[in-house]
């Protein structure tokens, strides 16, 4: 048993291994490509380490969270208040003296604003991570309202409704590469680690998992809180790609495009995930081209606005009717064989024959 525990971790691991050769390639080819294609692929691995973040609570308990981008809110602002010039922070907010003179390093930010979304999915995550049943994935979208409300209205600090413009403009290709990557490792590990299987328990069957002495709720909160850390990740991240933060940047239309990342992919795998990223966004760029228009000689033909919300919608439907558990399923990506393959493990003695 142990041995074949043992080839099982090095399957995972090469499958981890080959989905980060796979985005690395990504990145290679469009950086060879015209700026709107680094653009647009920039923007997607960003949107690759908010699903990552997610598959983290959501692959792993089961459970789907509508809130989760009032994380890459709280974390969006927080990088934000941290690194806007002073002089800037003095003409768009009312923040107290201590805030307003305040001015930390990029790097230093993040870690921060990461940390800071951490805690308060800490504090909110306790109570309702003992919910049941439906009441649970509304309470997330309870805190998503709240947080937006309050990014939306307390002008002192947020800058209520206008735009809070000003945030270094530090995110490329790379730097959204070398986060993606991160979180990749972070996130299969912990599906892998005792914490996670645990929690993956709980998912199969909740009641067999609390009476093996599973503790759902804690677990779950585990999850919750580390979840919350990569999403505020991929929030700082964002900002600071588009170099400004309103309160409806994060809010329903981000909801959904990541929510129908994990789902149109697969939300119990890591190879879901990264296909639910790539085909999303590449269906939304499609789109978006045809919203704007396409040339044909003298012509140009173009369709209404709201069409790629429509086709996104069509999509998630299709997916949920015909394949629920989305494209991939639980399949994980591994590396192609070309020899003998992965080891397998020893089969035992068989029994001597009787006469």
């Amino acid at each position: 048993m142990a041995e074949s525990w043992s080839v099982e971790r090095q399957r995972k691991l090469k499958s981890c291994l080959f989905l980060a050769a796979l985005i690395v390639l990504a990145a290679l080819l469009a950086a060879l490509g015209p700026p709107a294609l680094q653009r647009t692929v920039t923007e997607a691995i960003i949107k690759l380490v908010v699903v990552l973040g997610m598959f983290i609570f959501v692959g792993n308990s089961g459970v789907l969270s509508f809130g989760h981008i009032a994380f890459m809110a709280i974390a969006g602002y927080s990088s934000a208040i941290m690194t806007i010039p002073p002089v800037k922070k003095a003409v768009l907010l009312k923040l107290p003296p201590a805030l307003e003179a305040l001015q930390v390093p990029v790097a230093v930010a993040a870690v921060i604003a990461a940390a800071v979304t951490g805690l308060f999915a800490l504090i909110v995550g306790a109570p309702i991570m003992r919910l049941k049943g439906i009441a649970l994935p509304m309470a997330t979208f309870g805190v998503l309202m709240v947080v937006h409300v309050v990014t939306a209205n307390w002008q002192e600090v947020t800058g209520g409704r206008q735009a809070l413009v000003g945030l270094p403009v530090y995110v490329n290709l790379w730097v959204a590469l070398g986060a993606a990557l991160v979180t990749l490792v972070v996130a299969a590990a912990y599906k892998q680690s005792r914490r996670g299987l645990l929690l993956q328990c709980s998912r199969e069957n909740e009641v067999a998992a609390t009476a093996s002495g599973i503790d759902p709720a804690r677990e779950r909160l585990v999850a919750f809180v580390i979840s919350a850390v990569f999403v505020g990740l991929g929030g700082v991240l964002y900002a600071h790609f588009i170099g400004t933060v309103t309160a409806n940047t994060f809010y329903l239309n981000l909801t959904f495009t990541t929510l129908a990342m994990l789902v149109v992919g697969g939300m119990r795998s890591l190879t879901g995930a990264v296909v639910g990223v790539a085909v999303v966004s590449a269906v939304s760029e499609i789109f978006r081209t045809i919203e704007k228009g396409i040339s044909i000689g003298d012509t140009v033909l173009s369709a209404p606005p709201g069409l790629q919300e429509i086709a996104l919608a069509l999509m998630m439907l299709l997916i949920l009717i015909f394949r629920p558990q989305g494209l991939v399923g639980d399949f994980e990506l591994a590396w192609p064989k070309w020899g003998r393959g992965d080891p397998k493990p020893a089969a035992s003695a068989a029994p001597d024959a009787r006469a």
